[in-house]
């Protein structure tokens, strides 16, 4: 199971003014975007912790995900949430061979927690021995950082001003999250229960 991300977020997607004003940053002086490299690396590293840990795209980017075998002959649970739309299915067979599946054969049914690709009809569409299926999606609240919620977006500057607070820290202790964030985040963690995919 690979899961990689096709588009990244320019430094424009990303809200470094907020995040100066969250932090009470100078400005005015010649030298105020001295910090612009440190600030966005925490601010990103902010972003994948937590998408990390909720499982949820934060901005939409677009994404492929690569497996061997569905969990359902009729439904496959994706990685990810919210997604907006599934664009291909690819499937591979062991000698290369690639065939794009008809978009007839399939729907994406929409959930906050665990989207899922479901069959149109009886099946998915059958994964060849030694094969692979490559979903491609577009995940995420939206395209812009005003579309991702409020709680989730202080999450993301209290962790990002943490890593800046701590970045000299030695010890590790500034590696933990905090309890602030984790809980603005509780709300969006996926709690899956009974084995449920």
């Amino acid at each position: 199971m690979v899961l990689l991300e096709l588009t990244s977020l320019d430094l424009s997607d990303l809200p470094m003014d907020a995040f100066k004003a969250h932090l009470r940053l100078g400005t005015g002086f010649d030298d105020a975007d001295i910090q612009d490299q440190v600030l966005e690396s925490y601010i990103r590293a902010a972003m994948a912790a937590i998408e990390a840990r909720i499982g949820k795209m934060l901005i939409t980017r677009q994404v492929v995900w690569e497996i061997t075998r569905w969990t359902g002959s009729d439904c496959q649970a994706l990685p990810v949430a919210p997604i907006n739309a599934i664009e291909t299915v690819v499937l591979t067979d062991r000698m290369g061979t690639q065939s794009v599946i008809e978009e007839t054969a399939y729907r994406l049914e929409r959930d906050a927690q665990r989207p899922r690709m479901r069959a149109a009809g009886g099946a998915l569409p059958v994964i060849p021995q030694g094969g692979t299926a490559r979903i491609t999606f577009n995940a995420g609240f939206g395209p812009g950082w005003l579309d991702v919620p409020p709680d989730l977006r202080e999450a993301v500057f209290l962790l990002a001003a943490h890593y800046y607070e701590n970045r000299r820290d030695q010890n590790g202790s500034g590696g933990l999250m905090p309890f602030g964030v984790m809980a603005l985040l509780d709300a969006h963690r996926t709690i899956r229960l009974f084995g449920a995919a």
